[in-house]
């Protein structure tokens, strides 16, 4: 299964096609040479093996966002419970 994650860029280096990216407060830097759209900061965009794949409204992002961490924290109690086992 593939994820793409919903992340903000924060900032763009328009020498090297490259993006700066917040996911969920981890900030990597992606390309953008997959995109045909412009991309600006403060955008939220789709993220997906160290390519930006394409933009997505804000509040899209946030709810997909939301859903991602309440993933997280799921798989996070499950294993903590089976590490008092």
């Amino acid at each position: 299964m593939c994820l793409a994650i919903p992340s903000k860029v924060i900032s763009i280096d328009t020498k090297n096609n490259m993006a700066m990216l917040d996911t969920l407060g981890v900030t990597r830097e992606a390309s953008l040479d997959l995109m045909q759209e412009e991309v600006q900061v403060g955008d939220y965009v789709l993220l997906h093996i160290g390519y930006v794949m394409g933009k997505i409204d804000e509040e899209q992002a946030k709810l997909s966002l939301e859903t991602y961490t309440e993933i997280l924290q799921a798989i996070e109690e499950e294993e903590n419970e089976l590490r008092e086992y």
